[in-house]
């Protein structure tokens, strides 16, 4: 039998090394299907239930493997429901490629049924890459750049399929004009900004007196010299949400997550720092930063188009951050006094005592900040935490601690709803041997997360270690957007848009054969957490909290932050005009921002 375009397609995914797909079926993507069929499954195909779940579990398996997300989709709506998760994965940086279906050549142009004008649809979101396959020997070239684009800008791109050219005869370039061969390697490469820039950058660090450093994700490949040029400078290091399991929280001068969603001792970091250093982050609210002209900066980022922008800084490196910063620590002085170092500790020292005290006030009927807490102290040495966007982010952010070995992740930039579900999801086809956690909303779960349990279901049984843990705040409001509302006029909750129906999500979820467990009273947390955690495959624990308990912003005193979490709507006067009035006056400053980069 001949080999079919099809078949080519999956045949180079296998060599570029692609074992999963997430995708969803339709008549678009026929002849990929029927390949799939003759090639055994290789490399194997996962159904979700919806394609932007697809693309947002491509997302999440490209997030912890590091290696490249692929999802496939149909024509016409298929196509566009990828695009919230391709525009995640185009907002936070991560190497997608879709694989999209497209009519038959001879129906283009007819308005014909689920014909949409796919290059038009995705020449934002896949910017950097996408084209139309219209006749076999545009392959492989095409996929290969498809690919080899998405490593290279971190980007998604997507390549476009009409549904009977996947069944022509595959045809290979040939030697001759008009004709593009291609090959598969993709060699390793490290960029190195000059010795000229790193000097300038030496100079500036050894001048200052209080260092900051953030870090972002693109400081992930070097943990052992962010930590030693910390030390080295005795910095304190505040990171963005996306860089939150670069370095670990135990460490003293580790101030944890910049933001909104941020700590009390980052912000005072930023706020009193006469010097920057930025590794490996694009975090966009200035606010958060130093006051112009307070602080001398340096930045380092291994992409030239991200760099200078979010802060006014005096050097910028363009590199990768390990290559750059073994060359710029030697060049480093180590007599600074510690005084400001001993300041940072101390502050972390205090916010977490805080955070404690916060944990433990009592709340209707559940605080939502002791269930993260309390799950804290059990997770394994090698979870990979998802959180999704709301109030739960904050409690992430605030109350997970990240130790060596463990990894997180939420939607950063984009901050879309429904990504703890299916990113946990891909986490488990990237480390089938580790359990994830995902940490969700109500109103997330609602949104997709329960439909996603299904496909939990489906696969449980190809992963090593089965643990994937669904926890749900069940506070019956759409949380983070009620806060808002409150911070920007003071007023209560718009209940027609803000309260969602008290669903029985551990029930859906033995439904489905998995472990469910409804938690309603506050000394029975912990015992959840560990029957979760301790279960013999997937589970959903859901917590009554109270949706009274505020997001207090990291500008808040740390009186503030020790105030009666739910007093705003129990009636205690003072209290509530305290927090109020903390909470309001700084977050109308950064909305719509939520602080997640």
């Amino acid at each position: 039998m001949s080999t079919k375009v099809a078949d080519h397609i999956l045949r180079r995914l296998r060599e570029w090394g692609v074992e999963h797909v997430f995708g969803y079926p339709g008549d678009g993507i026929n002849g990929l299907l029927a390949a799939w069929g003759r090639a055994e499954d290789r490399p194997r195909f996962l159904q979700s239930r919806h394609e932007e779940m697809s693309a947002l579990e491509a997302v999440g398996y490209a997030k912890f493997s590091g290696r490249l997300g692929v999802c496939a989709a149909t024509s016409g709506p298929g196509a566009i429901h990828l695009l919230n998760g391709l525009y995640d994965a185009k907002l936070d940086h991560v190497p997608v490629l879709a694989i999209v279906g497209q009519t038959h050549r001879t129906a283009m142009g007819g308005s014909y049924q689920q014909e949409v004008d796919l290059h038009t649809l995705f020449k934002d979101v896949a910017s950097d890459f996408v084209e139309t396959v219209t006749v076999p020997e545009q392959l492989p070239n095409v996929l290969d750049r498809a690919i080899r684009t998405a490593y290279a800008r971190r980007a998604p791109t997507a390549v476009i399929v009409p549904g009977d050219v996947q069944e022509l005869d595959y045809v290979p370039p040939t030697h001759e004009f008009k004709m593009v061969p291609s090959s598969l390697d993709r060699s390793a490469w490290t960029a190195i900004p000059t010795q000229e820039s790193i000097e300038r950058a030496a100079e500036v660090l050894n001048a200052g007196d209080k260092i900051a450093i953030l870090i972002g994700q693109g400081a992930a490949g070097a943990q052992t010299e962010v930590q030693r040029i910390a030390e080295l400078l005795g910095a304190g290091v505040a990171k963005a949400l996306l860089g939150k399991d670069v370095l670990s929280d135990e460490l003293p001068y580790v101030t944890g997550s910049i933001g909104l969603l941020g700590t009390r001792p980052s912000y005072e970091l930023m706020r009193d720092c006469d010097t920057l250093l930025t590794i490996g982050s694009s975090f966009p609210y200035t606010q958060f930063l130093p006051e112009f002209g307070k602080a001398r900066a340096v930045q380092i980022d291994i992409d030239p188009h991200m760099v200078g922008m979010r802060y006014p800084y005096e050097v910028n490196l363009v590199g990768d951050a390990k290559a750059t910063l073994e060359r710029l620590i030697p060049l480093l002085d180590a007599d600074l006094g510690r005084e400001w170092y001993d300041t940072v500790c101390a502050n972390v020292a205090r916010w977490r005592e805080v955070m404690q005290k916060r944990a433990e006030l009592s709340a209707d009927p559940i605080n939502p900040e002791y269930v993260a807490r309390a799950v804290d102290p059990l997770l394994p040495g090698n979870a990979i935490l998802t959180s999704d966007s709301g109030s739960v982010a904050n409690w992430y952010a605030r109350h997970i601690t990240m130790r060596p070995g463990m990894r997180g992740s939420l939607s950063g930039t984009l901050a879309t709803m429904g990504c703890g579900v299916p990113y946990a999801i891909g986490a488990k086809f990237a480390h089938p041997d580790r359990p994830a956690i995902a940490l969700v909303g109500d109103g997330a779960m609602q949104m997709n997360g329960l439909a996603e349990l299904i496909t939990v279901a489906k696969y449980k049984d190809l992963w090593e270690d089965p643990r994937l843990v669904v926890a749900v705040w069940n506070n019956r409001d759409l949380n983070q957007v009620t806060w808002e509302l409150r911070a920007m006029g003071g007023a209560p909750s718009f209940l027609p848009s803000q309260e969602i129906p008290d669903v029985q999500y551990a029930a859906f979820a033995r439904s489905l054969g998995l472990t469910g467990i409804r938690v309603e009273k506050p000394e029975d947390v912990d015992g959840a957490w560990r029957a979760a955690l301790e279960a013999d495959g997937p589970a959903v624990v859901e917590f009554l909290t109270d949706p009274a308990v505020p997001p207090i912003p990291p500008h808040a005193t740390w009186e503030q932050m020790e105030a009666t979490a739910s007093s705003i709507l129990k009636g205690d006067a003072d209290r509530a005009a305290m927090i109020r009035q903390g909470f309001k006056a700084k977050v109308q400053e950064f909305l719509p921002g939520r602080g997640h980069k």
